[in-house]
């Protein structure tokens, strides 16, 4: 109840909610035996189930953000503390007139894109600049989401999924512009069905996580036009209504094992 969101809605069910997170991590460590460390849920911090936004990894490098919306900047410690027992190198944004949200970041294995919408300004893209030095950084005008990662997302190595509205396409524009690199585009319908997980696991391959065909059946048809994938759909119904997209709730670490 007390979780941010954009606009007024439905309100969420909360064991349903609880349910389809379950699915999420159970498909994470289960299905494709990935190495899940799950953060203490913290009542005084409603939107704390939403990770992504408090840490960037990239390689041994995890940058600890300073969110966009002042009541959710406690949740960093948290993040902090289980970063820290990784042995990642850590880097902590403490200038004060910088925002950045993870959902503004997508990294593509090439460069970074950082949206610049109401949660992240220019300051907190050049701090993720000085602190990713070996990766060219470009920002986009995001205006009408809350993030640039609610419209698009990496869909494969080079493949950007990207939504099918006014804004979605803009921005994918903005980004084909600003890179020296030219990406493959999948675009789906529903913009919310652009964001969507890839990862690339030695023993699975190619593995694709995508919301699921009961919420958005036209982009799950474009999904499964992907041969070489494994697609997994998942359900995001409750956290969609305040503004959780399936990035959201997790942070990928490639990391060997030593925990």
């Amino acid at each position: 109840r007390q979780a941010l969101r954009s606009t007024a809605g439905p309100e969420v069910d909360f064991a349903r909610a609880e349910r389809e997170h379950q699915l999420y991590v159970g498909v994470l460590r289960g299905k494709l035996g990935l190495q899940v460390l799950e953060l203490p849920a913290d009542e005084s911090l409603p939107d704390c189930v939403f990770v992504e936004d408090v840490a960037v990894v990239c390689e041994e490098t995890a940058l600890l953000t300073r969110p966009g919306a002042p009541s959710r900047r406690k949740e960093v410690e948290a993040m902090k503390r289980v970063l820290e027992s990784l042995n990642l190198n850590i880097v902590e944004m403490v200038d004060e007139n910088a925002t950045l949200d993870g959902g503004d970041v997508l990294f593509t294995g090439r460069e970074f894109f950082v949206g610049l919408s109401r949660r992240t300004n220019q300051r907190g893209a050049e701090i993720l600049a000085d602190t990713f030095k070996d990766y060219a950084v470009s920002t986009v005008p995001v205006h009408d989401s809350l993030h640039l990662k609610s419209f698009c997302s990496m869909a494969g190595p080079n493949l950007i999924a990207i939504g099918s509205s006014e804004a979605a396409q803009k921005a994918l524009k903005t980004m084909q512009q600003m890179s020296d690199h030219r990406y493959d585009k999948l675009t789906v319908p529903d913009d919310a069905a652009a964001n969507c997980i890839y990862l690339n696991i030695p023993s699975k391959g190619h593995v694709l996580l995508h919301r699921a065909p009961e919420e958005y059946p036209e982009s799950a048809k474009v999904f499964e036009k992907l041969k070489d994938h494994m697609l997994i759909p998942i359900a995001n119904t409750e956290l969609e209504k305040i503004d959780g997209a399936l990035t959201c709730c997790s942070v990928f670490i490639n990391k060997a094992s030593e925990l």
